[in-house]
């Protein structure tokens, strides 16, 4: 294992303190999840197979659960979340058998379900290859694993009015927002953690604000605020924050004074390796198609295309 493979980026009793914080008013913040779960949902109902037995990894307030229920054949749907406060508030959601669980070391034992899930959470693992290792071994042969993280140029207005802000106020810059990884980098991962038929895409969500403080409401509200080891222990001053939110809006209001935030957001999908049903993957680098026509070649019991 390498040293990037054990590299510690993020505190993750941090990431639960936001998200136990959080907990109690998620339902006035879960659009972003609600949204990017329902195109997960979409890309499962390309795929003509029943998956009886689901884990919702990283389940926040029970939004992915809620709309997966009735899919493909789902019978049972196990939620877990790195946050117990998170955890029961999806389990009174949904009304399923919920646990807190850490996603970097998971309490499962191999062969446990036919699908898992996971929507908006994996960026905020620190060893990412050892986590999908642990949710392909979690899987049965043939099991299919479903996941939507944030990229790496999310919120990239936010970062620069943030940096141009603070050199302009203290004279340097530091960490304020937390560093997430790019398409490449995740599609990489899957293949590493010997997913079969590995495949990533991209979609890129832009939100209209009033004005960025309620962008750090929203932010706030999902638990999605700075957890990174690197970050500055004390708080922001008063002056760069209200700095650093004049020039977001200087950089990039709309004519109607709103403001956009834009969301980079990363689907992978993976199988557990079956040599008796599954085609040979192709060679690395060499895939050519978007996740949902892959899926839906897969679906119709067809190998995917060749790519070109």
């Amino acid at each position: 294992m390498s040293d990037a493979d054990t590299m510690q980026v993020f505190d993750r009793q941090l990431v639960r303190r936001h998200r136990d914080r959080a907990a109690a008013t998620i339902a006035d913040h879960d659009f972003l999840l609600r949204e990017v779960g329902s195109r997960l949902a979409e890309r499962l109902e390309l795929i003509r197979r029943s998956f009886p037995r689901v884990l919702d990894l990283g389940c926040h307030g029970g939004e992915m659960a809620g709309l997966l229920q009735g899919l493909s054949g789902i019978q049972t749907i196990f939620q877990a979340d790195l946050s117990p406060r998170m955890a029961g508030v999806a389990g009174a959601a949904n009304g399923t058998a919920v646990l807190a669980a850490d996603e970097e070391l998971l309490p499962f034992a191999p062969g446990s379900f036919d699908m898992v899930v996971s929507n908006l959470s994996l960026h905020w693992v620190n060893d990412l290859p050892g986590s999908l290792i642990q949710a392909r071994q979690a899987l049965r042969p043939d099991g299919l694993f479903l996941a939507a993280m944030f990229g790496g140029d999310t919120l990239f207005e936010l970062r620069r009015a943030l940096m141009e802000a603070e050199s302009e106020v203290l004279g340097g810059v530091s960490p304020r927002i937390s560093p997430m990884a790019g398409l490449r980098d995740a599609a990489g991962l899957l293949q590493r953690a010997g997913f079969a038929l590995p495949v990533a895409d991209m979609d890129t969500l832009t939100v209209s604000y009033a004005n960025p403080f309620r962008l750090l409401s929203d932010l706030r509200g999902m638990g999605e605020t700075n957890a990174g080891l690197a970050r500055l222990r004390r708080p922001m001053p008063s002056a760069l924050l209200a700095r650093a939110m004049e020039r977001y809006v200087e950089l990039f209001a709309e004519e109607d004074g709103s403001v956009p935030a834009t969301f980079q957001v990363i689907f992978l999908a993976g199988w557990a390796p079956d040599a008796s049903v599954q085609q040979q993957p192709a060679k690395r680098g060499s895939a050519s198609h978007r996740l949902a026509e892959v899926l839906s070649e897969i679906g119709q019991g067809q190998p995917p295309a060749k790519p070109h």
